[in-house]
């Protein structure tokens, strides 16, 4: 890759790891420059050279704010434009990195709570593979409920690793055994957690599973990331229990993603 070409806007960065997880999914790791900062929970644009032009797609940022490479979890497109190509990639080639993260999934965006609900489904749990590392997570609330609603139990494999090494962390490991929670529910094979994750809210299984009550805008706070149905869903049946939409600049009971690769 030419570097001297590239955009003022993008950066040349190294793959150091890629791992498929099926044939659907895969997460890879690229260095990270020095001078790249972002909160925990953001997205960034990632991407290749489509001949002289850059071909860039908003990817969540999957690792936590002090790590020293950046994490990112993908869906495979055999044609979309991207992730058609992104998929084939190996350690050592390169990508390009956007220089400016932003995005509403962060602390920021919350008013302080007892519970926090990281709701997500697919490759919606990256950011909050971010958030769960971040000890500030621990610090602002009692109680951190990660769920993740796949189609197969083999797609669930990312987030379930993701938690038990979370509570491995020198870090954070020690208040996430105490206050990290993961739920997990398939929507096309029989499971333990069988549903989309709207239903299993509004039949209770999800609260009586994780031992917590319905959601309460007094108490909880909840985070939103998946398909744009997921979204929908989501955000109706919090606006019904009274939540008020969050941002940067007004802090609130819920926030949702709208970042998505094709």
């Amino acid at each position: 890759m030419e570097t001297a070409n590239l955009p003022k806007s993008v950066t040349a960065e190294r793959v150091i790891d890629v791992h498929h997880w099926t044939d659907r999914l895969f997460s890879f790791r690229i260095t990270r420059p020095a001078s790249f900062r972002f909160r925990s929970g953001e997205f960034v644009m990632i991407g290749l050279m489509n001949g002289e032009k850059p071909l860039l797609r908003a990817y969540s940022i999957a690792s936590p704010a002090w790590d020293d490479a950046l994490d990112f979890f993908s869906i495979k497109v055999p044609d979309g434009p991207l992730t058609g190509r992104l998929q084939t990639i190996q350690a050592n080639d390169n990508l390009l990195l956007g220089r400016k993260p932003t995005g509403t999934l962060v602390l920021d965006a919350l008013k302080p709570g007892k519970n926090l609900y990281l709701l997500s489904t697919g490759t919606g749990i990256a950011p909050f593979a971010s958030i769960i590392r971040d000890p500030a997570t621990y610090e602002n609330f009692e109680r951190v409920i990660v769920t993740h609603t796949c189609r197969e139990i083999a797609e669930l494999a990312y987030g379930q690793r993701l938690v038990d090494d979370v509570k491995k962390d020198p870090l954070v490991g020690e208040q996430a055994v105490t206050q990290l929670c993961y739920f997990g529910s398939v929507t096309r094979e029989d499971y333990v957690n069988m549903g989309r994750i709207n239903h299993l809210i509004e039949n209770g299984q999800l609260f009586q599973t994780v031992g917590t009550e319905p959601f309460d805008p007094e108490r909880d706070r909840v985070m939103i990331c998946g398909s744009m149905g997921m979204i929908r869903d989501i955000r109706a049946l919090v606006e019904n229990a009274g939540f008020v939409e969050g941002a940067n600049s007004k802090p609130g009971d819920f926030v949702v993603e709208k970042s998505f690769v094709d």
